[in-house]
C-alpha cells in the first residue's frame, strides 16, 4: 500500500538538512510502529522518498514523503501517533493512501508556492506600492525576464518569465513588503524563488542580502493530466477511515 505523508517544518528545525530529515523520519516511523516495507538485499532500508528537498534555513507547510506499508491504521489515528513522536518544529499534517499505480511525489512535482518576507531587523529598500509597480513593469508586463543562471559546471541564459506562474507583492503583518511566488519545481526546470527576487534586485541596481529574507514554502503541486491544472500532492490520495 502506497502512503503519502505531508508535514510542516519551522523554528530551529529549519536548520536541519535534507539527509538528517530523512534519518529523522526513519526513526520517527519506527517509533510510531508503522508497518513500513523494507527493500530487499544485504542492507534493507525503509522504502521512502521525499518530494522536493528543502534548502537549509527555509521553513515550510508543504513537505511530502512517500512510503510503502504492509498495513496501516486510519489517517486520524496515525497522525496522532506520529505527532506524539515529533520534536518541536515538525508536525505531520497529512497521511493519505495513494492509488496502486501512483507515481512517486519526487517524479511528479511540477510547481511550488513560496512567500518571501523580510526578517526582523531588516528593511526593504522599496515600499509595498513601489515593489508592486516594479513587479508589474519589469516582470508581468515584460515579454521576457532573462538572466544568466550559473551552476557548478556551466552557466546559461534562462528566461524566468514562463517558469514563474505567479508573482505578487502584499503587505505583511509588520507592514513590510511580502512576496508570493508560484514557480516551476522539479528535475527539469527547478527555479528557486530567491533567484527570481535577487534577479529583480539586480535589474534595479539594488544589493540583495540573502540573510535579510526568510523563505517559506507553502505548498507543492503536481500537474493534473486531466484538468491541465496544478493539484496539491495530498489531493492525489484519499484519507484512510
Amino acid at each position: 500500500m502506497k502512503i503519502r505523508i505531508k508535514f510542516s517544518k519551522w523554528g530551529v528545525m529549519k536548520f536541519i538538512g535534507h539527509l538528517d530529515m530523512m534519518r529523522y523520519f526513519q526513526k520517527a516511523i519506527r517509533r510510531s510502529e508503522i508497518n513500513i516495507c523494507y527493500s530487499e538485499g544485504f542492507s534493507p532500508h525503509q522504502i521512502m522518498s521525499f518530494a522536493a528537498p528543502l534548502g537549509v534555513g527555509i521553513t515550510s507547510d508543504g513537505e511530502y514523503l512517500d512510503i510503502e506499508v504492509h498495513s496501516t491504521k486510519s489517517t486520524a489515528e496515525t497522525l496522532s501517533i506520529m505527532n506524539q513522536t515529533m520534536v518541536e518544529g515538525v508536525e505531520v499534517t497529512g497521511y493519505v493512501k495513494l492509488p496502486d499505480n501512483a507515481k512517486t511525489a519526487m517524479s511528479i512535482v511540477a510547481a511550488a508556492d513560496y512567500t518571501l518576507s523580510y526578517k526582523e531587523g531588516y528593511e526593504s529598500p522599496l515600499s509595498v506600492e513601489q515593489w508592486q509597480n516594479t513587479v508589474n513593469e519589469h516582470f508581468k508586463e515584460a515579454e521576457s525576464f532573462s538572466i544568466i543562471k550559473k551552476t557548478k559546471k556551466s552557466e546559461r541564459e534562462v528566461d524566468l518569465k514562463p517558469l514563474v506562474y505567479a508573482f505578487e507583492v502584499k503587505e505583511s503583518a509588520d507592514q513590510k513588503p511580502e512576496f508570493f511566488l508560484k514557480v516551476s519545481t522539479g528535475s527539469v526546470d527547478n527555479i528557486k524563488p530567491e533567484l527570481v527576487l535577487s534577479s529583480l534586485y539586480e535589474k534595479l541596481g539594488l544589493e540583495y542580502n540573502e540573510n535579510a529574507i526568510q523563505i517559506h514554502r507553502m505548498e507543492v503541486y503536481a500537474q493534473s493530466e486531466e484538468a491541465g491544472e496544478f493539484v496539491s500532492l495530498l489531493d492525489l490520495g484519499e484519507e484512510i477511515l
